[in-house]
């Protein structure tokens, strides 16, 4: 494991990570769009998305639900 070391003036920047699954009956963008959406509702400075995964529920042959797993992580007020 590296050692990381903060020199003196600089400054350290606290990130959090949330998870949040979202569903939209259009497509896997815009249920991603709708996880971030939904997050920044109640979550500030969101710096980014990673989606890292994506059902769909199937009806009578069709995708009729698409689901995106996100995790948002945005920055920490200090």
């Amino acid at each position: 494991m590296e050692n990381l070391s903060i020199s003196e003036g600089e400054e350290v920047m606290i990130i959090k990570v949330i998870e949040v699954v979202s569903e939209s009956t259009k497509s896997w963008e815009d249920a991603a769009q709708s996880a971030v959406t939904d997050a920044s509702a109640t979550v500030k400075n969101i710096t980014g998305v990673d989606v890292i995964g994506f059902k769909g529920e199937v009806q009578n042959g069709k995708i009729v639900k698409y689901k995106a797993h996100c995790k948002i992580a945005f920055i920490v007020d200090k």
